[in-house]
């Protein structure tokens, strides 16, 4: 890792390191926009390196995505990839150094599926305070035909390098920075309460829901302030090895399957779901949340778990209404689509596995619940309390 101000224009030496030489670099087009493709090419004409470039990954990349980018891959004799930009762009890039070489599609590659074996190395720069994925092992594409966000993971999608430059941030607008920032938040609090945690993740997560708590309302309103951004910066990539390392759980898993079915940022899928999903759970791993609540510093530490834990909620609820968070149905899904398409949902939340991270593993019925709770608020945490979750309280 290369983290710091500037970082990204040690791409070259950074390759050079690595004995890398024909980089094939993937991002989309907002990143020409905003001249960050440039800060990449011009060390690499410098330093006399040839790439390619791709530039055509959208917002929410799907399997046609990766299938043009392992073409284009295959056009010259490149020997590493560099995904740059959000989520988007690295998630793909990760797919391609697979796919590429050897062929296959995205859903080859998805969970139960282990891939431990590496294909082509990656260089991840992230431009988002956001997705941690240029630290995680994760990688996230539609099936367009079934609107279905596959989850990969394993080894082989772990970047070789990641050159960490909160200045790439500067220029992300208000709902970009509000969405990524609480999907980085997201990231920190499921690592921690997820049944797989341990000391090591623990310790990152804590750190990353510090940092991003602290400092997400300031680098929204205002963006200029370097100090945020930066906190931000490392915070997401901190959140991303914590959840490397101990799993995302149910915010996560119910949120693909809303972003895929009515093309919902996954960010913002995520803070639509925070607040509801962490009043459900809470009851099964209050002391866990309760060290959220301290660590974020919205209670004193010697604040008791119940106190604690029902100020954090309150607190995420606020977080969503201060960066303007909208309900599924504000976001503009119209509510009979929207209901239709529950138990389809749930179905894939449930199947996608994060769920059985969650301190307690929901059923349909109870996942069905929780889509419904926040359909017309994202701050609404009323879900119906069914009787084990009334036995824990």
């Amino acid at each position: 890792m290369c983290i710091g101000g500037g970082a990204s224009g040690r791409i070259a030496d950074v390759l050079i390191q690595l004995n890398l030489r024909r980089p094939l670099i993937i991002c989309g087009p907002v990143i020409i926009k905003y001249g960050y493709l440039e800060r990449i090419t011009l060390p690499l004409d410098h330093a006399g390196l040839t790439y390619g470039i791709f530039s055509d990954v959208p917002a929410d990349p799907t399997d046609a995505t990766v299938a043009a980018a392992s073409q284009a891959l295959q056009q010259q004799d490149y020997d590493c990839i560099i995904g740059l930009g959000g989520g988007s762009p690295m998630d793909t890039a990760k797919m391609v150094s697979l796919i590429g070489p050897a062929g296959g599609t995205v859903r080859d590659f998805a969970v139960p599926q282990d891939n431990a074996s590496p294909g082509l190395p990656i260089i991840a720069i992230p431009t988002t305070a956001g997705t941690g994925s240029e630290a995680t092992r994760v990688s996230i594409i539609t099936d367009a035909r079934n609107d279905e966000k596959l989850l990969c993971l394993g080894r082989a999608f772990m970047p070789s390098a990641a050159l960490i430059d909160y200045e790439l941030t500067l220029t992300m607008p208000f709902r970009l920075t509000a969405d990524t920032g609480i999907d980085s938040l997201t990231h920190a609090i499921e690592a921690y309460v997820s049944r797989k945690a341990s000391q090591y993740s623990d310790g990152l997560a804590l750190a990353a829901m510090k940092s991003l708590f602290e400092n997400i309302r300031t680098a929204c309103f205002e963006p200029d302030n370097v100090s945020a951004r930066e906190a931000m910066m490392l915070g997401s990539t901190q959140a991303g090895m914590a959840f490397s390392n101990a799993s995302v759980a149910l915010v996560h898993g119910m949120s693909r399957p809303l972003g895929a079915h009515f093309q919902v940022p996954h960010g913002l899928s995520n803070a639509m779901l925070l607040p509801a999903v962490t009043a459900f759970s809470v009851p099964f791993a209050m002391r866990r949340y309760a060290d959220c609540a301290r660590q974020m510093g919205v209670v004193p530490a010697g604040t008791n778990d119940t106190v604690a834990t029902r100020i954090l909620i309150e607190e995420l609820r606020r977080l969503n209404e201060d960066l303007k968070v909208p309900s599924p149905q504000q976001f503009g899904i119209h509510e009979s689509d929207y209901t239709t398409l529950l138990p389809t949902m749930a179905e894939q939340a449930l199947a996608s596995g994060s769920p059985a991270n969650n301190p307690v593993v929901p059923d349909i019925d109870e996942i069905i619940e929780l889509y419904e709770t926040v359909f017309h608020s994202s701050t609404n945490v009323t879900a119906p309390i069914r009787s084990r979750v009334a036995q824990a309280l």
